[in-house]
């Protein structure tokens, strides 16, 4: 007995370090933000913009200088998540940058980077995307740049495809580089450079061309040298109306805030289009839209680099989640205040959904503080469950959000089943195919880990869906599972925590008939434990099934494992226990004096294989999640 309290103890310390440090760093308008952190290219991009805008010597960009070379490791090149052994296309970005910076080509770094980037093939590798940016300023060919038709922006709505087919982060991203690919434009800059160095072959030997696979999908190849002919004869069909209709889109879809998207590509697109369309530079929307990229931005005294994105949505809701369910009451001020907060962000306005999901009703959650076009449903389950917890001053106000929240996103079941992040039926998997999607991530079709979210909102909140979609719902995810108990992760690493949001939903809305499936989910996530008591898995599990569950331990992974286990136990009493106090040991033991987790590993995923995010509240608020649903079983 002596021996248990002791442990208690330790738990109680540990729950209440994290929760002190947690609320010491809530913002005085009520929400929590923390830095979402990506590879370099995002940076390396913004240089790329700001020199092609003249805007360059109005912000800090030399500090990126600083920034860049930080990241760079010892083989010479850059990487897409830590202890990656380095990226080509990442690694050509930013030697780029690096060069538009004014670095010589024969500073040590670039001369160590080259030496990595030749190996593994020169820019004649690259990503499309990587080419892309080059050719804007004449260092690629645009003859080896896929063609997008302007066209497609005139096809009616009820055609077989449209720019709606495409994920919402590809069709922001999209749409604008219409307008660019067809105008081809090469920008002068300053300082002038060409990165001939880069190319394996020699610059005279380049062949600008789409790779190709030599398999059907060769098809699309052929299909684009016939759009280049085309434009090459001034034969495209309608090329200024749907020009013309990209513009439009484009000023329609910017927030007053200046945002579009809410993601930098869509910003940064859409900047390069109007620079492309002769916008000035003092005008009104590009002024917004580059202050907007400046709020992405993070300065320090020698440094600056730009997110990808901003979270406060989503880290909000699952700091009071998290408090709460680590013994914070629930009419908290603190947590009262963030509720609020969270209420005034909810989306009333009609979005890009609209299209495929016509008779639904607006109220979903985006993960930003401003992005009204595109609420997700991840968000928008999480922040009802967080609302759901909260005792407000506003009950009625609330209860109200919350079945809005609720109809729009019953609205968006796809017809698998499951849920997709933002669209209904975005799953024409022969995008993933065209020579410009070579991403593999242009389409968002219906996932387990967003479906599990929803049927755990349901669940948790005793939410009234109707019977028929939440039998559909678990019936998809149950064929999702893998053979070996798990389940794939989108959009955090990996298995670890597909598996942990399935098991979290499956004992909240079907225990008793999923019961052989928590179990075996349960074993699979007991199995991949580590001797030191957390869990880990490394962002290349996405490349290489047998590394499922394989990796260091962190914080965010051990606390998702403890959270499905936690789950598993309650529902169908599987033996799990021992796991569970190793690895609720290894987060006490790991914890720091101040109350924080560390990890440098990157635990949340943009697009599997392409592109990872590191959420520095993850190794924060998840552990304490886990820890207090932990000491709550204990009770």
């Amino acid at each position: 007995m002596q021996i248990q309290n002791s442990i208690n103890q330790q738990v109680q310390d540990t729950i209440t370090a994290s929760q002190n440090h947690l609320l010491s760093i809530q913002y005085p308008e009520g929400y929590w933000w923390a830095e979402l952190e990506s590879n370099v290219t995002i940076t390396a991009e913004i240089v790329l913009l700001h020199k092609i805008w003249g805007t360059d010597t109005t912000r800090p960009l030399d500090k990126i200088t600083t920034y860049l070379r930080s990241q760079q490791r010892k083989h010479g090149g850059w990487e897409l998540f830590y202890g990656d052994g380095g990226d080509l296309s990442t690694s050509v970005e930013a030697y780029m940058a690096l060069r538009l910076l004014g670095v010589p080509a024969n500073d040590p770094a670039l001369v160590q980077a080259k030496k990595f980037i030749l190996k593994r093939g020169g820019i004649s590798k690259t990503r499309v995307f990587t080419k892309f940016h080059l050719a804007l300023i004449g260092c690629y060919d645009w003859d080896g740049i896929p063609s997008v038709p302007s066209w497609l922006m005139l096809l009616p709505d009820d055609f077989p495809f449209t720019i709606y087919e495409l994920s919402s982060w590809a069709r922001g991203s999209t749409v604008p580089l219409i307008i660019v690919f067809d105008q081809k434009p090469i920008f002068a800059v300053e300082p002038t450079i060409n990165l001939d160095e880069l190319y394996l072959e020699g610059i005279e030997n380049v062949r600008y061309e789409l790779p190709k696979n030599n398999d059907w999908t060769d098809i699309f190849v052929h299909l684009d040298s016939g759009f280049k002919l085309a434009e090459t004869l001034n034969l495209v069909p309608f090329r200024q109306e749907g020009l013309k209709a990209a513009e439009k889109w484009i000023l329609e879809r910017q927030e007053a805030t200046g945002d579009w998207g809410g993601i930098i590509p869509a910003m940064l697109n859409s900047l390069l289009a109007l620079r492309t369309l002769n916008y000035d530079v003092h005008d009104p929307i590009i002024q917004k839209g580059l202050t907007a990229i400046d709020n992405f931005a993070i300065e320090t005294e020698d440094s600056y680099r730009v997110q990808p994105c901003i979270s406060p949505v989503w880290d909000t809701a699952w700091c009071i989640r998290a408090l709460i369910e680590s013994g914070l009451n629930p009419d908290n001020p603190v947590l009262v205040k963030a509720g609020e907060w969270l209420l005034d962000k909810q989306i009333l306005d009609y979005g890009d959904w609209i299209i495929k999901s016509p008779n639904a009703q607006p109220g979903g959650w985006a993960f930003e503080f401003d992005n009204r076009f595109y609420p997700d449903i991840d968000d928008s389950a999480v922040v009802v469950m967080a609302l759901d917890a909260a005792k407000l001053h506003q009950e009625s106000r609330k209860q109200k959000a919350i079945a809005r929240a609720l109809q729009w996103i019953q609205s968006m079941q796809c017809k698998e089943g499951g849920w997709a992040a933002f669209d209904i039926d975005n799953d024409q998997e022969w995008l993933n195919l065209l020579p410009y999607s070579d991403l593999k991530a242009t389409i968002d079709p219906n996932t387990a880990d967003v479906t599990a979210r929803v049927l755990e909102m349901v669940g948790q909140c005793n939410l009234p869906m109707k019977r028929g979609q939440v039998k559909d719902a678990i019936r998809y995810i149950l064929e999702e599972q893998e053979s070996d108990g798990s389940w794939f992760g989108r959009w955090g690493v990996n298995y670890i925590y597909g598996t942990s949001g399935v098991l979290s939903a499956l004992a909240v809305i079907a225990p008793e008939s999923c019961k052989i499936h928590i179990d075996k989910g349960a074993a699979w996530l007991i199995s991949c434990q580590n001797p030191d008591g957390g869990w880990g898995e490394t962002c290349r599990s996405y490349d290489d099934p047998s590394l499922k569950g394989k990796g260091v331990s962190t914080a965010s992974q051990t606390a998702w494992a403890l959270i499905g286990l936690l789950a598993a136990t309650q529902a169908t009493g599987c033996p799990a226990n021992e796991a569970i106090e190793k690895g609720v040991n290894y987060l006490i033991a790991t914890q720091k004096p101040d109350g924080t987790w560390d990890e440098d590993q990157f635990t949340g995923t943009g697009f599997p294989s392409q592109f990872y995010l590191k959420y520095h509240m993850y190794q924060q608020y998840f552990p304490l999640l886990a820890l207090g649903r932990y000491q709550l079983s204990c009770i």
